[in-house]
């Protein structure tokens, strides 16, 4: 099969993906560089001393293999450690640098996020490094950087200073640094909540071995309720991304079309940018044709076909949700009558039941407990539509952000049983 080309400047690629790194506030306005190495050996890259957060293509700076500079700005102070890295590691073409607040704190006490905590943080990030301290800019930092990565580590933290991670393409890249910011919040999380458990090899070739198998066909043409139904899982999942309830390598959002037939997002794709013909239409055993479900289609299916009052679910990974999933700690939803209203008691999933029995894991969902937490893999909710799944998650990860805090502050107290009982006749809840 022909290689995809690519098709989208440099400058466009890297203003597009610093805008979303400023967006989900994992840099500042001053700090933090991306870079890009082309076939020439040109490297683009974000420029120096221009607002990160309002940066447009004539600002990225092209750093030409003869040292010339070609832009309206000078490339960012740290282009030496750019280019070290480049030197260092001729398959790496992206870079990306920047001081999300959970890594910044690790490299403040000198340590190394543990990415098994979470199969795809493991799986993505690669190998890990940590770099000594050396001047911002300086030949010195450029020269540590690279000998870290040319022992073949592929997401590095730098001594009291921030993260760089490196990958054969930026949205790789980016996908990297997204996947190792998400374990280093959600670990500092979890240590607030007790001891963390991580995943050894076996629990990681568990996820690493799951497939999904379904033939291939070409569907009827779309009615307008599946029209709708790709819009509507399109806009979610942007949502989703955005608020950090998702991230762009992991977590899968499906609708039901029909009895045996449900839309759901694909694999291998940045959940940010789908569009509505990315979303894969499931039939039965088939899926349509040219495209992949995710790898939890098969789970979405048995459930489907256990609750048929189910129409949406979600399978994502909150950070504070998902700090609940790698401890043993307890998830009380009984703190907050808007939480036990949407999710009433809150199911504990043993680790791998997705991945070696899906139909079991559908046990553990009911229309009365539509969520549950899958232990080292975040959660899943279940809802009477797209809008309803959604809006569960999202009170879902505010409880455990609320229970998390108010660990902080004092002991959690939960509603009495006078109460739940209330709350069920007012609510009607069974």
């Amino acid at each position: 099969m022909t290689a995809k080309r690519h098709l989208i400047h440099p400058r466009d690629e890297i203003m597009q993906t610093m805008d979303r790194i400023y967006r989900y506030r994992m840099t500042t306005t001053s700090g933090g560089n991306l870079s890009i190495r082309d076939e020439a050996g040109d490297i683009w890259i974000s420029p120096a001393r221009v607002d990160k957060g309002n940066l447009t293509r004539k600002d990225i700076v092209c750093v030409k293999a003869d040292g010339t500079v070609d832009g309206l700005h000078p490339p960012s102070s740290e282009f030496p450690f750019h280019k070290a890295i480049y030197e260092a590691r001729p398959d790496i073409r992206a870079i990306v640098h920047a001081h999300p607040v959970a890594l910044v704190a690790f490299s403040i006490c000198r340590q190394t996020p543990n990415t098994r905590l979470f199969h795809q943080a493991h799986s993505v990030c690669g190998q890990l490094g940590f770099a000594p301290y050396a001047c911002p800019g300086s030949e010195q930092l450029g020269a540590n950087i690279a000998a870290t990565f040319a022992e073949g580590c592929d997401s590095v933290i730098l001594e009291n200073h921030g993260v760089v991670v490196g990958g054969e393409s930026l949205a790789r890249a980016f996908e990297r640094f997204e996947a190792f910011e998400f374990a280093g919040k959600t670990l500092v999380k979890a240590s607030q909540l007790g001891k963390v458990r991580f995943l050894d090899d076996a629990h990681l070739q568990q996820a690493a071995d799951r497939g999904v198998d379904f033939d291939s066909y070409e569907p009827a043409t779309a009615t307008p309720k599946e029209q709708e139904l790709r819009r509507q899982l399109c806009e979610f999942v942007r949502r989703g991304c955005r608020q950090r309830l998702l991230i762009s390598t992991e977590g899968s959002f499906s609708a039901r079309l029909d009895h045996e037939s449900f839309l759901i997002t694909p694999t291998q794709k940045d959940r940010e940018l789908l569009n509505v013909e990315d979303l894969v239409l499931v039939s039965g055993n088939r899926r349509e044709a040219g495209k992949l479900a995710s790898r939890a289609a098969r789970a979405h299916q048995a459930i489907y076909e256990k609750h048929p009052s189910v129409q949406a679910i979600v399978f994502a990974h909150p950070v504070n949700a998902t700090a609940f999933s790698t401890t043993d700690s307890q998830f009380d939803v009984r703190t907050i009558p808007e939480s036990y209203v949407f999710l009433r008691d809150v199911r504990r999933v043993p680790y791998g039941i997705q991945y070696r029995d899906d139909k079991q894991l559908a046990g553990y969902i009911s229309e009365s407990m539509p969520a549950a937490i899958l232990e080292n893999d975040g959660v899943i909710v279940t809802g009477r539509s797209v809008l309803d799944t959604f809006d569960r998650l999202e009170v879902l990860e505010s409880t455990a952000e609320a229970v998390i805090n108010a660990k902080a502050i004092g002991e959690v107290a939960s509603m009495p049983d006078s109460v739940i009982d209330e709350l069920k006749a007012a609510f009607n809840l069974t």
